[in-house]
This record gives C-alpha cells, structure tokens and sequence, in this order.
C-alpha cells in the first residue's frame, strides 16, 4: 500500500492521554502525529467529528478451533468478527484437533492464516509431557509463546507431573503463558458434585472448579517461575485470593510475571448463571460479586497488566446440554473492546486504561513489534471508535460462525466504525473491505 490517509481532527487515544489531533498513515505505516497536518493532494481524508482514534487491540487468548473443529469456528470467521470489534492483532491457542505441539502443526497454522486471517496474527505451541525438545527449538521471535495447560485439556495437553514442569520453566526460549486450575481438585469435586447433583445447573460450575484450585495452581506456577526466572503469563486470573501473587508496584517493562483478566470475569459474576446458565459456563468459572470487584481494583492498580477475551466458540446445540456435558467456552471478540469501553462510559475505569490494558500492555508483555500504540513508524493498525453511536448485540449482527453470544439484546453506547490493519481499512460501517493481515514479530 502506497497512498496516504490522513485521519483529521480526531480525538486520539495514545498513552495515557486523549488529545485533538492529526494523524498522517503512508502505506502500511504511521509516518506523522500532530496537531495540524497537510496532507498530499492524492490522500485520503477521514475526518474525526467527535469520534476516537485508538490503537488497534491485542488479543492475547484466542481459540479459533482450526484445524479439526471448524463445525464451531475457523481463523477466516473468527478474525473477521475480531476486526470488526476493533482488534487487530490475536495470539491463537493450541488446543485444536489435532493439537499444535510440533513445529510442523504451528507451521501449518501459520500458513492457514497467511491465507485466510483477517488480523495479525501468532499461535502458542502447546506443552505436553513429552515435547520438550520442540520447546527448546522455538524461535522467540517468530512465536507468541508456550502455553501450558495445568488444569485439564484436551489431548495429552494437560501438563502436571513437576519434574516435566520444572524442565519446561527452565529450558523454555520463550514466554510461558498457563491455565492454572489445581487437576486433583477439580477431580475430585467433579466426582463429589457429580454424584450428589446429577442434574445440576451451571450455577454449580464456580464449586466445581473452586478459587482454591485456581489459587493453588498459579501459586505453583509463580513459585516456578521465581525458582528458574522464566518469563510467565497467567491466563484469566478469576479470584481475589490470587491477586495477592502479583506485583503492582514494578513497571510492566519490568516483570517477568505478570498476569491477565478476562472480559467475562469482569462483566460477569455468579449470580448470573441463574439467567445465562451454560451460555456464561467458561473455564475458570466466573465466579463471586467479591472477586469481580476485586478483579475491577486489580485491573486499576496494575496488579493485573492484561484485559483478553478467551473467545473460545461452540455451538449453541453444545451449549444447550446439560450442565456436566456442556463444553467450556463463548464467543466474545466481537464485543470485548465495546464491553470496556462501556465500562468507561460508567465510570469504573478510564478510556486511556482501557487503551493501555488492550493495546498498550500485551504488546509490552509479549515484545510485539512495532504495535500496540499510535506512534511514528509504527504499523497502522488502527480503530475509529464512535462515543456516541449505540449498538444493540442482535442474532443478525453476530459475525462468529456459532451465531450466538452470552451479550444478545446488550446495548452498549460505543460503536466501533472502522478498523485499519497494516494501513488498509478491513471494516467500515459494517462491511468487510480490505484483507491485509500479517504475522506478528517479537523483539527477543
């Protein structure tokens, strides 16, 4: 791409601040930000009139399901309805069919979406107990990370024998990032539950898989991490009690342990499973009106550095078993960054940190290059952002291949208008135009 685009007059969200400026694209790239700019006689003008510039997110949990579960989703549908809620860039997980733990699978996936993504894109090799040797092969400038599953998965992804966890801490190349639900716990409760409450409802879910499994868990996962100084990412941090194992004081550029939130687990809490059931079934359990408050205090005083979906579809006949055999998991890409943004409209937390906790900070944890913020010489993956334009969640608007979302008949007071990726705008107003997505790099 080689023309200009000169976004004039917006209201540009960067870096902790909002300010009224211009902001001047060339190809792929942002080559000028200031408060008044001439653009080329041949450029393109999109004028601000009152909207937001931001960043494109950064979704670091995502589960596309392909190859082997396309029934539920694929990376052409999935990355679609991401673009269209004003992410930009996704990091997909292993647990597809079969599951990516050899370099010859990543390989394969990342030809699937040099082909049909409409984001940026990278995928995590998983760990298992026997592909060591792949772990230690990777390059960390091609790959988003190592995802270790140690609560349970499918496959042979489940990772919990110690001595095999303690090689993969200390010989891993690159980021660890890791599920943590405590194996035996959940067992053992499932067993227990099961027994007693044969027809249980989803409300059960938050016993079934406890805090104590979730806490027990990332303790352990901490602990290692500290013992062999292994870069760590917890995954969807859902408990108060777990909190208490991060640093908040550190700056993010700093920690080599540092944690995430899940949109549903600040939207969400247990007393919503009487109206949603399954729909809201997620592992880790969405749990208390105490630890979603609490998750609320931990996203705003850095003791959690992430805000990800966890965008894990299935299909609504799925949903619709009953509880025990009803999968894990919901669509949520398309609405994340509208949930938060709502959220600011509220007053629980700022526009400028919800930018930082999407955009900004997974591009720091992960050493994304050259994304995550509005800056010169950047790619130009960005979102025009509509304060004052409400969208209403309908069955005809769901963009994902499942078709249906915990959020149907939502209003939220944000629209997300366009999404550029890489300088070329791939939605606006509702229509799909350009697809222009590459895979991610990462500064070793």
């Amino acid at each position: 791409m080689s023309g200009q685009i000169l976004f004039r007059g917006f209201n540009i969200v960067n870096e902790g601040k909002t300010f009224y400026g211009d902001l001047l694209v060339c190809g792929e790239r942002i080559e000028r930000i200031d408060s008044d700019i001439t653009p080329a006689a041949a450029a393109q003008v999109v004028e601000g009139n009152g909207r937001w510039l931001i960043p494109g997110a950064i979704d670091d949990q995502v589960h596309f399901r392909e190859p082997g579960l396309t029934h539920k989703a694929t990376i052409a549908s999935e990355s679609k309805a991401a673009v269209a809620g004003g992410i930009t860039s996704f990091m997909e997980m292993p647990n597809t069919n079969p599951a990516t733990t050899t370099q010859a699978l990543l390989d394969w996936k990342f030809q699937q979406a040099r082909q049909t993504a409409w984001a940026n894109y990278s995928f995590y090799l998983g760990a298992t107990p026997d592909n060591l040797t792949e772990i230690k092969s990777l390059n960390p400038q091609n790959i988003c990370g190592v995802k270790i599953f140690m609560g349970s998965s499918t496959g042979n992804l489940l990772v919990d024998n110690p001595q095999i966890l303690e090689h993969i801490f200390s010989e891993s190349p690159t980021l660890i990032a890791t599920h943590c639900e405590y194996e035996p716990s959940i067992q053992q409760s499932t067993k227990e539950l099961k027994s007693r409450y044969p027809d249980a409802q989803a409300v059960i879910h938050p016993f079934v898989r406890s805090a104590e499994a979730c806490f027990e868990s990332s303790a352990y996962a901490v602990s290692l991490a500290k013992k062999h100084n292994t870069r760590l990412h917890i995954l969807h941090i859902s408990t108060e009690k777990e909190l208490q194992l991060f640093d908040n004081k550190l700056d993010l550029k700093q920690k080599r342990i540092t944690a995430e939130v899940c949109v549903h687990h600040l939207w969400f809490n247990s007393q919503d499973y009487e109206r949603l059931g399954n729909l809201i079934k997620w592992n880790p359990a969405i749990k208390t009106n105490q630890d979603q408050t609490a998750l609320w205090a931990g996203l705003l005083n850095n003791s959690l550095d992430i805000v990800a979906t966890d965008h894990a579809p299935h299909t609504l006949a799925e949903k619709n078993k009953p509880y025990w055999d009803a999968p894990s998991g919901g669509p949520l890409v398309q609405h994340a960054l509208a949930m938060m943004l709502s959220c600011a409209k509220q007053g629980k937390i700022t526009v400028e940190k919800v930018i930082e906790k999407m955009c900004h900070a997974p591009a720091i944890c992960f050493n994304v290059q050259e994304r995550g913020f509005l800056r010169e010489g950047y790619y130009a993956d960005l979102v025009v952002i509509n304060p004052n334009k409400p969208q209403i969640v309908t069955a005809d608007s769901l963009l994902y291949a499942c078709k249906w979302s915990p959020l149907l008949g939502e209003t939220f007071p944000v629209s997300v208008e366009q999404t550029y990726i890489n300088g070329a705008c791939a939605w606006n107003n509702g229509k799909f135009i350009t697809q222009n997505a590459q895979q991610l790099q990462f500064n070793s």
